[in-house]
């Protein structure tokens, strides 16, 4: 545990980052995934949840929680998955 006040304050906003990037990233891939068992199931809703899924990547690339190249092969790949 760091002693200087400054990496003590350093330590707990690390911390708070750390918890909020988690949740963001677990809510981008619940967004992806119920998009992925509605378009499996045939479900009304897929369109809605195509377009939460896509916000939910969009917004996890913003915030740098992935990659340029990750969030684009993702939306490629939902869009394919859409289209059938």
């Amino acid at each position: 545990m760091p002693i200087i006040k400054s990496a003590i304050e350093r330590v707990k906003t690390n911390e708070k980052a750390q918890r909020r990037n988690a949740a963001q990233l677990s809510a981008y891939r619940t967004a992806v995934k119920k998009f992925q068992k509605a378009q499996v199931a045939g479900s009304d809703d897929a369109k809605d949840l195509y377009i939460n899924a896509i916000s939910a990547i969009d917004h996890a690339k913003s915030k740098g929680l992935i990659k340029a190249n990750k969030a684009a092969r993702d939306k490629s790949r939902l869009t394919s998955k859409l289209a059938k």
